[in-house]
């Protein structure tokens, strides 16, 4: 009796090797690799996918580049000017975008909200693999949703989905989620990684072939990526991540890849109990609650794309008798903020070597660009010396290994917005271009973090 072929896969990023190991070589995870067996091939595909793309789409064959015809993206407002920053000013037609985040985050909250605008113009169908559509609707009144325009469906059949699509023509189909869809001529469980392909395939086919803009939820893992797949990602137009502890009301998406925009733009939310409402000006939101005349904080301004965003550093030294002290950084780069540690005690002439150092980015930002590291330096010294920064004082610039301040971009839309919240001081570096300076904004310009130190504490 011929002995079943079987596979082995990862499940975290869907990697196919051909032996049992202990560690992923492809995502680095451990105790992932599974076996399973292999998909019988044959040579008429029974992929639902496979059969309506053959007949929708047809064979293309290749054409002259000066033969392609090329028109303006169609673009469209979701209703939500944040999604809309951060999809590069709206919805692309014919795109497929996958919102990726953790249980209770918020995203299908995200996604009923913006059919209340679609359904002004576009015909939307909400499929929900996870919720009937009894729940879907009492949801859809507790967020003040309209249903004109708004379709439900309450399906995990990747064929039904699908014929309903073709029944109703929708301009936009939203999926919640992806994990739950399945394929009846797959032998494999929803959720697996040759469902999570191969629905995924048919729905991508669907958006490209009738012009439909296509949401897919997708739940994460607990390393924080997508589960499924890693092909996933590259499968899809939008890759948005929604980001937030759940214990606060504060929610960040941001765009991991978009083919349509960049992917240094986020958007603010904050859950209310009517659903999400934009955060136009986040930065208002960061420095909230911030403590005055306290040692270890100091303000920089971070550049999230376009939009400038203040930002809270803080720091925290304490002497220890370990002769390996701990270091422990959320927010910002962990290797980095180890070389400002070094600077800071052969260059700043600081101690810090017996010291446990915790350095953390109010608000749940991740800060990587390095115009903070003259903030996070500052922030160190404050702990370290116990004395506070003034708290009109934000400072901006990068910091080098020999110590000195190098000058950083998009100086003079930071410094409108540091004015602009109330701030008198700023610190930025002695070198570069001339800068505008607001009315009532004091620039302190310096060298070194020697002089940074000098004028600050």
């Amino acid at each position: 009796m011929a002995k079943e072929k079987t596979v082995f896969y990862c499940t975290d990023c869907g990697n196919e090797v051909l032996r049992w190991q202990g560690q992923c070589p492809a995502c680095g995870a451990w105790n992932t690799i599974v076996e399973k067996p292999a998909e019988p091939k044959s040579k008429t595909p029974k992929s639902t996918s496979g059969r309506r793309d053959a007949a929708r789409i047809g064979r293309n064959g290749p054409k002259a580049l000066r033969e392609v015809a090329t028109t303006n993206e169609l673009r469209f407002a979701t209703g939500m000017s944040e999604l809309d920053r951060v999809l590069g000013g709206g919805a692309v037609e014919g795109s497929l975008v996958l919102v990726g985040g953790a249980p209770g985050i918020g995203k299908s909250t995200l996604m009923l909200q913006i059919c209340d605008s679609l359904c002004h113009f576009a015909n939307v169908l909400y499929v929900s693999g996870e919720e009937s559509e009894r729940q879907i609707k009492l949801r859809a009144e507790r967020l003040r949703v309209r249903g004109e325009g708004l379709y439900l469906l309450s399906e995990t059949n990747l064929e039904s989905i699908l014929d309903a699509v073709d029944e109703l023509k929708p301009n936009v189909l939203i999926v919640d989620s992806i994990q739950t869809l399945y394929n009846g001529d797959l032998t494999t469980s929803p959720g697996s990684v040759g469902q999570v392909k191969d629905c995924t395939l048919a729905l991508m086919n669907v958006a490209k072939s009738m012009g439909i803009t296509v949401f897919v939820i997708g739940h994460v893992n607990k390393e924080g990526s997508i589960a499924g797949p890693k092909v996933l990602e590259h499968m899809v137009d939008c890759v948005l991540y929604f980001e937030g502890e759940q214990q606060t009301t504060y929610r960040i998406l941001r765009a991991a890849k978009n083919r349509f925009g960049a992917t240094n733009e986020i958007g603010v939310f904050e859950m209310a109990d009517t659903g999400l409402t934009e955060v136009p000006n986040p930065s208002e939101m960061l420095l909230e609650g911030r403590p005055t005349d306290t040692p270890g904080t100091c303000v920089t301004c971070a550049m999230e794309g376009v939009r400038p965003v203040l930002a809270e550093v803080q720091a925290l030294l304490t002497p220890t008798s370990s002769d390996r002290p701990r270091r422990m950084v959320s927010g910002l780069d962990f290797n980095r903020m180890m070389l400002m540690l070094a600077v800071l005690e052969k260059r700043g002439g600081l101690l810090l070597h017996s010291c446990d150092a915790y350095m953390n980015v109010v608000g749940g930002l991740e800060l990587e660009e390095p115009a903070v590291d003259l903030a996070a330096v500052i922030a160190l010294a404050s702990s370290f010396r116990d004395k506070p920064v003034p708290g009109d004082l934000a400072a901006i610039g990068e910091v080098g290994l020999t110590g000195e301040l190098r000058s950083v971009n998009a100086l003079n839309q930071r410094l409108s917005e540091v004015h602009r919240l109330g701030f008198t001081k700023c610190l930025i570096p002695s070198r570069g271009s001339k800068v505008i300076v607001p009315d009532g904004l004091q620039l302190i310009r310096v060298k070194n973090i020697r002089e940074a130190l000098t004028s600050v504490l």
